[in-house]
């Protein structure tokens, strides 16, 4: 079988391609260029990596595709990133990159030069149960990443490999030493999907202009000036610049709700504050694995962000949206970010949070109702 690896220049992609090789299948490489670089934010990332990815081609003797889909990532990725920024919500680039860049644009470049599955270093696995495609956890529960896969579907999946699945991140370092790859001691990437690392607050005020305005408690105490809503997040304690404060208890500051429109940033004291706390969450722009929700009400586990633990959760679908809620109270829960439902190990799908009933997540009384209360 005609398999197209997306190959990044990473250890992970690497072990893909001598673990495909291993398994007979006829494999080719194809290198993405997602981002078009500029010098003044830093060095050109996406070139070392693209030669790196050229001397894995050369090692394993397989043949190298280099593919620029920038203009695709623009319309597909960034502006809704940045639209969502503008509105104050704090998105999640790597979701949307996977569901239109990895299993769209490559899925279809893939087929048009005749390959007839696809295949990513990502920590994930597929199988098939009773004509369905299930997208299921990785072996390395640390390095698993569904939660950026949730939006895929059975066409995705039914396409896809995931080579590396089974693996443990120290058994793929292993596999790529002893094979002689000249990846196997890269640094993991991070940083946003394509783009990198960077500082972030002076790579968004390229796009969207610092807006200052107040910083305050939300009993209204003004404590000075913030450098724009759109580049904090809840729960965010670094770069609030608040030092000691008279009549305070001396725990970090944190991020605990922003007015978009009045340009407020809100601030409270203490990690797991109450202006943090969640119990109910409503998700939109739903997707399910299996192509349906699996009840109109039902059970199950959820994520509310990256690397959290699974928390229990009760799911109610309600048209286009669904209301979450969770048996335990949730920290921090953002919107923007995703809501990923599992069932043990299978993820069943996600969807963009909306809104909270915490004090500032909009499904809570206003404020100056619960002040007055």
């Amino acid at each position: 079988m005609k398999v197209m690896l997306g190959l990044s220049g990473g250890v992970d992609s690497s072990v893909a391609a001598l673990r495909l090789l291993e398994a007979g299948h006829d494999v080719e490489c194809l290198f993405m260029q997602n981002w078009e670089e500029d010098t003044r934010d830093g060095p050109c990332s996406a070139d070392a990596d693209r030669k790196d990815a050229v001397a894995v081609c050369a090692a394993l003797g397989l043949r190298f595709h280099n593919r620029n889909f920038a203009a695709e990532y623009w319309d597909g990725v960034f502006e809704h990133f940045l639209a969502e920024y503008r509105a104050g919500r704090t998105p999640n680039p790597d979701v949307l990159c996977n569901r239109e860049i990895k299993f769209r644009t490559f899925l279809d470049h893939a087929r048009e030069l005749g390959a007839e599955k696809i295949a990513t270093g990502h920590y994930a696995r597929v199988d098939q149960r009773d004509g369905q495609w299930r997208l299921l956890r990785a072996a390395d529960v640390n390095k698993d990443q569904t939660y950026f896969l949730h939006a895929l579907g059975q066409e995705q999946l039914a396409a896809t490999l995931f080579p590396i699945g089974d693996l443990a991140k120290p058994d793929v370092r292993r596999m790529a030493e002893a094979a002689h790859l000249p990846t196997h001691a890269k640094k993991d990437s991070t940083g946003i999907c394509f783009i990198g690392e960077r500082d972030f607050r002076s790579f968004l005020a390229q796009y969207i202009p610092a807006r200052p305005g107040r910083m305050q408690t939300p009993e209204g105490k003004d404590f000075g000036e913030h450098d724009g809503v759109m580049y904090y997040t809840l729960g965010q304690r670094s770069g609030l610049n608040i030092g000691g404060r008279r009549g305070a208890s001396g725990e970090p500051w944190y991020v605990v709700g922003k007015d978009v429109q009045r340009n407020i940033l809100y601030v409270a004291q203490g990690g797991e504050n109450d202006w943090l706390q969640s119990h109910r969450v409503r998700a939109a722009e739903l997707s399910w694995v299996a192509g349906a929700a699996p009840a109109h009400d039902f059970a199950c586990t959820a994520k509310v962000r990256y690397r959290q633990t699974d928390q229990s959760c009760r799911v109610r679908i309600e048209g286009d949206s669904a209301q979450i809620v969770f048996e335990d109270a949730q920290r921090a829960v953002t919107p923007g970010q995703s809501i990923v439902f599992y069932d043990g190990e299978a993820c069943l799908g996600g969807g963009v949070i909306e809104a909270t009933d915490a004090a500032f997540g909009g499904l809570a009384p206003p404020l100056s109702t619960l002040h007055h209360a």
